[in-house]
């Protein structure tokens, strides 16, 4: 019975709209293209970085992602290039993918950058079925391909000023089928990618020359589930230190710390409160991420 609780989290997720099919972060601001393929190579300091996140760490089979990022500026083209890979685990599932963006920049009289990005994406999606046999017994769903290999497409515009950065993208368009059932009883659902729709906001404020204070918003929507909001802050100290608060709607507080060890290179660390819907769960209400990113200054 270990894998029921996940089991039904995961595949509810890919036969109904009602809950994110692609994974978010309490750094996704620090990560480049994660949510808009439109912010590739808007900063002048390119990156590369990676992350790694687990969830619901009380439980067995929880969430686990692992990515791997990166955005790049071609000022001479106006152009950014960005892209990111991850490993997304929850019990007997599993996503596999690469997510690449392109954008073309328009500089604005301000020196801010008008941008609109165009994005790719290649997933295969896994079941390992011997984890659900013993629990789904013959479930028509194990009687079909283990493995489903799918391509999806987005895209994004943004501003990015030298404080402000506001945009709004979209995942999923082309809403790829999922059929891992192969049976001829009649579905009232069809499993499929769904469009994810996001808005996202940031304003750097610099408080005294030497501390920053960054509040930041993040809307995710999908059709036919509750909006999705999380906002936070970030506080820089000289350019040395970091600290951040922030909070997801209905579901958890988020605390995260970092130091830029170097001119270079940053470490992260965030650790979130669950207060639903696993707060139930001794050992189980929280969640781990830690983020390492390298900058290429010019």
């Amino acid at each position: 019975m270990k894998y029921t609780f996940i089991a039904i989290l995961c595949l509810s997720a890919a036969v109904t709209a009602r809950s994110q099919q692609l994974q978010t972060s309490s750094f996704y601001d620090m990560q480049g293209v994660l949510h808009n393929p439109s912010t590739a190579g808007v900063y002048a300091d390119n990156f590369i970085g990676a992350s790694y996140r687990t969830q619901w760490s009380g439980i067995s089979g929880n969430p686990k992602t692992a990515t791997v990022f990166g955005s790049f500026d071609f000022p001479k083209q106006k152009m950014g290039l960005g892209a990111y890979g991850y490993n997304d685990r929850t019990g007997p599932t599993s996503r596999t993918g690469l997510q690449v963006a392109i954008a073309k920049h328009i500089p604005m009289a301000d020196g801010g950058k008008l941008s609109f990005g165009i994005e790719t994406r290649f997933q295969q999606f896994s079941i390992n079925q011997s984890k659900l046999a013993q629990t789904l017994g013959d479930d028509p769903v194990l009687a079909g391909s283990d493995n489903q290999f799918k391509f999806d497409a987005g895209l994004g515009v943004s501003y990015t000023g030298k404080k402000l950065q506001i945009g709004a993208s979209v995942s999923q368009m082309v809403q790829s089928k999922l059929n891992f059932y192969s049976g001829n009883l009649s579905r009232t659902e069809e499993a499929r990618l769904y469009r994810h729709y996001y808005g996202h906001a940031a304003y750097k404020w610099d408080v005294d020359g030497a501390t920053t204070i960054t509040p930041n918003v993040l809307f995710i929507y999908l059709p036919n589930a509750p909006m999705e909001f999380q906002a936070g802050v970030r506080v820089e100290h000289n350019n040395l230190l970091w600290w951040g608060l922030g909070v997801r709607a209905r579901q958890n507080l988020m605390l995260s710390a970092g130091v830029h060890a170097t001119k270079n290179l940053s470490l992260g660390y965030g650790y979130d409160f669950y207060n639903a819907p696993l707060s139930l769960f001794d050992g189980g209400s929280n969640a781990h991420e830690v983020i390492i990113r390298y900058r290429f200054t010019k």
